[in-house]
């Protein structure tokens, strides 16, 4: 077992883990840390704690020190020099004519490295604008592709739930997402209501996942052939996933009516089967790209530290 606390960069950023060494360090205190960047700043989400060997990435870097009031005013510092970057590479991009559209700059803490992050459709030569950056802030340059998941993660924005995005709030990293969750929790398979505001599928598809994929196994298909607890047969007309009811035309002295029961009044075959789903070819298409694009997104490239 290993004593490490998690330290984290920027807002929702991934967690680090590090040697809290001598220091009596606590859940929201700031540290400076040595990371691949170079020395950072970063709050403590994740106080002392004992890990297993297996869980840590070696060499596991020791706290440098507990931030002073010095090192907070360097930051605040930092923000705010950020902004004119931002701003001064707005301009240089104008001045180059480059297809590319600026997120964020970011200074690291010992002024060591600038980082500009940027979306574009394709690749972009972008060598005249570095050395025109360099020979302004004098110091080292990164400009860093992102993609409009971590474009989203940074700005952040409101959800169709009217809450603030999860991977701007809370979400470290972006768990893999499929059409197949959206068909498990019975949603509309239309682009539109299933797509987040950067366009890709809704990062909280994941999260009910694990429960629906246990609730729908519990219930028959919509048009399987059941037998209730007071003899009749009938076919299902509809499910409630989460109530555990299930809707069955039954046929009683001759006449069809239908019925409700809980999924344990009912006897049917558990297997279960592919449901086929009725979507326009437009509809089709928009899915075939939704999920092309989930595949080329990749890894978070905010994080590298």
């Amino acid at each position: 077992m290993i004593k490490v606390i998690g330290v984290r960069f920027r807002n929702a950023g991934k967690i680090y883990f590090f040697d809290p060494a001598e220091f009596d360090i606590s859940t929201g205190d700031h540290v400076i840390v040595e990371t691949a960047r170079g020395i950072e700043y970063g709050a403590v989400v994740i106080g002392p704690k004992e890990v297993k060997d297996e869980k840590v990435i070696q060499p596991l870097k020791p706290v440098i020190r507990i931030a002073t009031p010095e090192d907070d005013e360097i930051e605040i510092e930092n923000k705010k020099k950020e902004k004119e970057a931002f701003r001064i590479c707005m301009e240089k991009i104008k001045k180059h004519k480059l297809e590319m559209k600026l997120i964020d700059a970011e200074y690291t803490f010992d002024n060591n490295k600038v980082l500009f992050y940027f979306t574009a459709d394709g690749r972009i030569d972008f060598r005249e604008l570095v050395k025109d950056l360099a020979s302004v802030f004098k110091t080292r340059i990164e400009l860093r592709q992102i993609g409009v998941r971590d474009e989203t993660k940074i700005l952040g924005g409101i959800g169709i739930c009217g809450r603030s995005l999860c991977c701007h709030t809370h979400l470290s990293e972006f768990a893999p997402v499929s059409i197949k969750m959206a068909k498990e929790q019975n949603l509309s398979l239309n682009p539109t209501k299933i797509s987040g505001v950067c366009g890709r599928l809704m990062c909280c598809l994941k999260n009910e996942e694990e429960t629906y994929e246990e609730l729908n196994s519990r219930l028959p298909n919509l048009g399987d052939l059941v037998t209730t607890d007071d003899g009749l047969k009938g076919e299902v007309q509809s499910v409630s996933v989460l109530r555990q009811q299930v809707k069955v035309v039954v046929t009683n002295n001759g006449e069809k009516e239908i019925r409700e029961y809980k999924v344990d009044q009912l006897k049917f075959k558990p297997k279960r089967r592919k449901e086929k789903v009725s979507l326009s070819k437009e509809e089709l298409r928009a899915l075939e790209e939704l999920e092309r694009k989930e595949g080329k997104e990749g890894k978070s490239k905010l994080d590298d530290n």
